[in-house]
């Protein structure tokens, strides 16, 4: 269902403008190829030259934020396609007073416009939509189309961190992963009730849990 528009939602976005990097043009796909770089300059965005984790689909934030709060060291940045959600991701950062987090307005296939090579460590995927229907494969995160758009800005040894509460979406992701070139580790099909204990909680994962659903989680490198 498609979410009403939030009220004053462009003064709103603008009085937090601070923490968004890119708001994405719905033309670009107009421009020439050329045209369609923005690359963002993470040490100068930051004041450092720390390491960079990014969430892919960050919704509301809440993630991003807690991380960020969590590890001062990490610089994050956070991606959201609507800016109806992001919206509620700047107004935490804000209200946070956080200096090591950041949001991009843009739909994940066109990071590549805006990363430098190398330039990120860690990359989670945190809830993403499933996409259950085989003819929307392409649009799961962990599909070839995606791996290869992070493969355009991740480090040799950047990792990609899964969590979801879709088993078919997670039995695919290891199918995905596994046949691109990943290695899997930390793989758990009952988060709960693993030894995982460095985890931090989605909005989406405290509701499922609460539902008493399995959440599904791994971590993928290369060798």
């Amino acid at each position: 269902m498609r979410l009403r528009k939030r009220k004053n939602l462009s003064e709103r976005i603008q009085q937090h403008s601070e923490y968004l990097l890119i708001d994405e043009s719905p033309f670009l796909r107009r421009l020439k190829e050329e045209e369609r770089y923005s690359i963002i300059d993470t040490k100068k965005v930051f004041g450092n030259d720390n390491p960079v984790y990014l969430e892919v689909g960050c919704g509301k934030g809440g993630f991003a934020t807690d991380m960020a709060r969590l590890y001062p060291d990490v610089n994050f940045l956070a991606v959201e396609k609507s800016s109806n959600v992001i919206i509620c991701a700047l107004e935490k950062a804000k209200a946070g007073n956080l200096t090591n987090v950041k949001f991009i307005c843009c739909d994940a296939s066109n990071l590549g416009y805006y990363f430098e090579k190398d330039s990120i460590e860690r990359v989670f995927l945190n809830f993403s939509c499933p996409w259950p229907k085989r003819k929307y494969e392409n649009q799961r995160l962990t599909n070839e189309r995606f791996l290869k758009v992070y493969d355009l800005f991740m480090t040799p040894d950047a990792e990609i961190w899964q969590k979801t509460d879709s088993a078919m979406m997670f039995e695919y992701s290891v199918m995905s992963l596994s046949s691109y070139g990943y290695t899997l580790k930390a793989v758990t099909c009952d988060l709960a009730n693993s030894d995982c204990d460095y985890n931090v909680t989605t909005e989406y994962e405290r509701f499922f849990m609460g539902e008493g659903k399995p959440i599904y989680r791994l971590e993928a490198f290369r060798k």
